[in-house]
């Protein structure tokens, strides 16, 4: 069966768990973008198993928007898990990521796709962050951290605004709390990855779904996951084959 988003240069992955209050604005937002974006783009939703309308609203606004897609996790299963389905899913040359809760804004897309055809990841740092001040310390210490232990240089893992190459994202080793890693996991494939500043917003609706447990405490764990990993990483491609007829 043909995969629609094989139509599109850059598939925008939003995964939702009990988002429906947000689903709204999230769709005119959405909707919005979409003409004036820098490539063609379409949009895959990722039900992460919500238990309230969510998935009624996201299967209501793709048949409103025929550049919209669903897919639905049989449970919730995380954030890490619902991105990994939507890049599994996507067959567009570029992934792109962004929260549902609208604290940044699809607009910013286009500063990143600006420079993706030069670097296999490009992500968004979150300019004046509209944060709480406990919880822009809570990820000042968990940011710190993870750049002393993974050495990615990488200035705000957490800005949920990233593009990726799809072959990049494919060959991720994905791990529950994979998501606080790409741009290291990206660095062990030897990609390149540039950081842009993006807008950033306050929640409006719904609530967050993070707490100082996977904000702080799980990202320090994760580290030491990611430090034994890097060590015994595969990293290969291949040169020739002849599985293939060729020209």
């Amino acid at each position: 069966m043909n995969n629609k988003t094989s139509n599109y240069q850059l598939t925008i992955i939003v995964p939702v768990f009990n988002e429906e209050d947000n689903m709204a604005a999230l769709e005119k937002a959405l909707a919005d973008y979409l003409p004036h974006a820098a490539c063609r783009t379409c949009v895959l939703f990722v039900d992460d198993g919500s238990k309230d309308r969510s998935l009624a609203c996201i299967q209501d606004l793709c048949r409103r928007h025929p550049d919209f897609f669903y897919i639905s996790l049989q449970r919730n299963s995380g954030l890490s898990a619902a991105m990994k389905a939507g890049i599994d899913v996507a067959q567009s040359a570029y992934v792109g990521y962004m929260d549902a809760d609208l604290q940044t804004t699809p607009e910013d897309f286009n500063l990143l796709l600006a420079d993706i055809a030069d670097h296999e990841l490009v992500m968004g740092i979150r300019a004046n962050r509209k944060d709480s001040g406990f919880k822009k310390l809570q990820s000042k210490i968990a940011n710190g951290f993870r750049r002393m232990m993974t050495h990615d240089g990488v200035q705000d893992t957490g800005c949920p605004l990233k593009v990726m190459h799809t072959d990049y994202a494919r060959r991720i080793p994905f791990f529950t709390g994979m998501h606080r890693f790409l741009p290291a996991l990206i660095l062990l494939q030897e990609g390149r990855i540039k950081q842009v500043p993006v807008r950033h917003f306050p929640r409006v609706a719904g609530q967050s779904k993070y707490h100082l447990w996977n904000r702080l405490v799980s990202p320090f764990m994760d580290c030491f996951a990611y430090r034994w990993m890097k060590k015994r990483y595969i990293n290969y491609r291949i040169a020739d084959n002849n599985l293939t007829e060729k020209a």
